[in-house]
């Protein structure tokens, strides 16, 4: 690419920023365009921290699992879920999120609406309101042509805590999923639950890889006591080791493990030791998040004193030794906090270009409608022309009692709030996620597949993208907009920059990008 885009040199077209887009899809497609913008894991592609630039970039802005954001979600008008589910496309295969809000620990760092409580009991009747949901979902589903049923490629098991569930309640949900619905087999779907590593029966791992179940997340946040006092989070690193060593026994494919950084009394020495010794138990994935410090908002937070919390440098020392010391020892930087090993199915997806995001992460199920199941979850549905956004009550009480309510009057529906996209978000959805998942904007890709003329269409934006490839952030031409190994860590600087409703609302809602 040049060094310079010339605006001057953009061809005319008819189509402007302020006329529709379309979805007419051209006779020929051509070869992925994002699977050649990265070389291998040894490619000038991996991130360069530079702390001034960071410093220049640092702003708010949304982590982009949808486009729009759920900031954007509008009240649900009855019925409309039910018509929804009725018309979705049959032959689209699913993935399927289901939400358990409950912990027995209050973790202080926790930004999540959890229900914290030290027996399984006390979680009552919630699967039984699932199953419930589940089954009244299904009902409304068009069966694919075949006669089958729905197909799932993708199920993950969130929260809370997902195996504060009893094992004999997972295999209960398990079983009856099988009744509802067509599954890949293990060896080609992506089944996976997070794991808490202190609230595991001695069979759980046993079950759930007997399941089918084939890749957990550890929660592990730092190995250092001192820091895990503060957040209330204790377990010892042997811990971690062995539940990573029985998951690699029982032949899970993948194991991702979570680490925080700018939690209270961490220092970069600190940290540093907690990533040596989890690159020693070589973890398939890792997702490395900055702590956003917002009592104000999460009540949990209140019990960390602020006094007590790493500086901004600190925090921009730990976040470059991570990236080195994760990079030297051979992950992938896949974007937005997450590395993965070479061989790993994220990395892999990402180097041919088929990577995508929504509100799991980062995903190789691009072509999935996500259903979700439980209080606050949600679900990502497109309809030909149309897609949608839903979102189930957050409060646990006013969930059950609208799955309560379905029994007797079947629009009644656990989904509360909606956001319906336009062709035009459709159209800033897919540069937005091409960005994040590739590093890369096609603009001949997009003037096929949205009948516009990119240059033409985002002039605005490109001119407001000049200071970053004035500081090799990125580099423009007449062929598209590539991410530099300079800009890969502000990668969402970037495409906030296509994002139309960041400047309008919402600018407090977010926590800032490093």
């Amino acid at each position: 690419m040049s060094d310079q885009f010339d605006i001057n040199s953009a061809p005319e077209h008819t189509i402007n920023a302020s006329e529709q887009p379309t979805t007419v899809r051209p006779v020929m497609q051509p070869d992925n365009p994002y699977a050649s913008t990265r070389g291998s894991i040894t490619s000038k592609q991996l991130p360069a921290f530079d702390q001034d630039i960071i410093n220049k970039y640092n702003r708010s802005g949304p982590r982009y699992t949808s486009y729009p954001t759920a900031l954007e979600f509008l009240p649900m008008p009855e019925g409309l879920e039910t018509k929804i589910l009725r018309e979705r496309e049959s032959h689209a295969p699913l993935s399927l999120y289901f939400h358990i809000p409950f912990c027995r620990h209050l973790c202080y760092y926790c930004a999540c609406n959890k229900i914290i409580t030290k027996k399984n009991s006390d979680a009552g009747d919630y699967l039984a309101y699932l199953i419930a949901e589940i089954k009244h979902k299904c009902s409304l589903l068009t069966p694919p042509e075949n006669g089958k049923k729905p197909l799932v490629k993708q199920l993950h098991l969130g929260g809370g805590t997902p195996t504060f569930l009893q094992d004999n309640e997972l295999i209960e949900l398990w079983e009856f999923l099988q009744t509802q619905f067509e599954f890949l087999p293990e060896d080609q779907g992506d089944y996976s639950i997070e794991i808490d590593p202190r609230e595991l029966s001695g069979e759980t791992l046993k079950v759930l890889r007997h399941l089918g179940f084939n890749r957990i997340s550890l929660g592990v946040q730092d190995l250092d006591e001192t820091v895990q006092v503060a957040v209330n989070r204790v377990h010892s690193a042997k811990l971690i080791e062995n539940v990573l060593l029985e998951a690699r026994a029982l032949g899970f494919h993948s194991i991702n493990v979570d680490l925080i950084y700018g939690l209270p009394h961490q220092m970069p020495e600190t940290l540093d030791k907690t990533v040596r010794r989890i690159i020693e138990m070589s973890p398939d994935r890792l997702s490395v998040f900055n702590y956003a410090h917002l009592p104000e908002r999460f009540k949990s937070q209140r019990q960390i004193k602020e006094a007590d919390l790493p500086t901004p440098a600190a925090k921009l020392t730990m976040l470059g030794n991570t990236i080195n010391t994760l990079t030297e020892a051979g992950y992938q930087y896949i974007g937005i906090d997450h590395f993965a090993k070479p061989d790993d199915e994220l990395a892999v997806a990402q180097r041919e270009g088929k990577l995508h995001r929504n509100f799991q992460g980062y995903t190789i199920m691009g072509d999935c409608d996500l259903l979700g199941f439980g209080v606050s979850s949600i679900s990502q549905i497109a309809n030909a022309n149309s897609s949608y956004i839903l979102q189930n009550h957050t409060d646990l009480q006013v969930y059950k009692d609208n799955i309560d309510a379905a029994r007797y009057n079947a629009t009644i529906m656990p989904a509360v709030n909606v956001i319906k996209t336009s062709i035009k978000d459709r159209l800033r959805e897919y540069v937005i996620m091409n960005l994040l998942c590739h590093d890369y904007m096609d603009f001949r890709d997009i003037n096929q597949k949205f009948g516009i003329d990119a240059i033409t269409y985002f002039i605005n934006e490109i001119q407001q993208l000049g200071q970053m490839q004035e500081d090799r952030l990125i580099d423009m031409d007449a062929a598209g907009i590539r991410v530099l190994p300079r800009g890969r860590l502000l990668g969402r600087n970037v495409a906030m920059v296509f994002d139309e409703y960041l400047d309008k609302k919402h600018k407090d809602r977010f926590s800032k990008v490093i």
